[in-house]
C-alpha cells in the first residue's frame, strides 16, 4: 500500500518514510503544495500525510482542492503550529486526523493505520480470510496458525487481495499498489512476486484468471 508524504522539511520526510516503509508501506514524497496536489490527485494511495506549511501552495489549500475533486483518500494534516482554530479548520476541510508537531513516530503510524482501517471499513488491525491471518501492525501472516516468513512486498500484496477477498485483481492495479511513483513499474514482476507467494502458500491460496488478475479464494457459503 502506497503512503503520500507531503513535507518540505527534507529531514522530517526522510524521517517519516523511513518509518512508513518499516511498517510495510511504499512512501512517496512531495517537497512542495504542487507537487502534492498533483500525485494526490493522479496517484493511487492508501492515505496521505500533509504538512500544512508546504511552500507554493499551503496544505489547507491543497485538501481543499482535493475534496473539491471528490478525492476520498484518508489525510492525517500535520502541523508545527496546532492551535485548536487550526485543527477545526483542517477537519472541517476534510481531514480525518490531525497530529500537531513534534510527534512520536510510533503515535504517527498507529494513526495512520488506524485511518487506513476505517477508510477500508475495517475495525481491528488484524484481517482474516479464511485460513489466512494477516496481522497488519506487526507485519505477520500466518496460514491455519502457522507463521510465514513474507518479504514486506509480498506482504504488500498479499495484504491488497485479501482486502478484496474473491475479487479479481489485474496485475496492472497491483503494480500501481506495489510500487512508487518513481519505480519502474512492470506487470510481469508482479508475475514473479505472485509465483514466489504461491510456493510459500501451497496451492489453492492465490487463483488467476487468465485476462482477468489474482484474486484470494473464498469458500462458498
Amino acid at each position: 500500500m502506497r503512503v503520500l508524504i507531503a513535507e518540505d522539511e527534507a529531514t522530517v520526510a526522510k524521517a517519516v518514510a523511513a518509518a512508513v516503509t518499516s511498517a510495510g508501506f511504499v512512501a512517496d514524497i512531495a517537497p512542495d503544495g504542487e507537487d502534492a496536489w498533483f500525485k494526490g490527485s493522479t496517484e493511487d494511495y492508501a492515505a496521505i500525510i500533509l504538512d500544512l506549511g508546504l511552500p507554493g501552495l499551503d496544505g489547507l489549500s491543497v485538501l481543499r482542492r482535493w475534496r473539491a475533486e471528490e478525492l476520498k483518500t484518508p489525510v492525517i494534516i500535520l502541523s508545527a503550529r496546532g492551535t485548536w482554530a487550526e485543527r477545526v479548520d483542517g477537519i472541517d476541510t476534510g481531514a480525518d486526523d490531525y497530529l500537531p508537531k513534534p510527534f512520536e513516530m510510533e503515535e504517527l503510524l498507529a494513526r495512520l493505520r488506524a485511518i487506513i482501517r476505517r477508510s477500508g471499513g475495517l475495525a481491528s488491525s488484524v484481517l482474516e480470510v479464511d485460513r489466512l491471518r494477516l496481522d497488519l501492525k506487526a507485519g505477520k501472516t500466518t496460514l491455519d496458525g502457522r507463521n510465514i516468513e513474507l518479504t514486506p512486498l509480498e506482504f504488500r500484496l498479499l495484504h491488497h487481495l485479501a482486502l478484496h477477498p474473491g475479487e479479481q485483481v489485474s496485475k496492472e492495479e497491483l503494480s500501481e499498489k506495489l510500487y512508487a511513483v518513481n519505480h519502474e513499474r512492470d506487470p510481469n514482476a508482479v508475475e514473479a512476486l505472485v509465483s514466489r507467494l504461491r510456493r510459500k502458500l501451497g496451492a489453492g491460496i492465490i487463483e488467476n484468471k487468465r485476462g482477468f488478475g489474482y484474486s484470494l479464494a473464498v469458500k462458498a457459503g
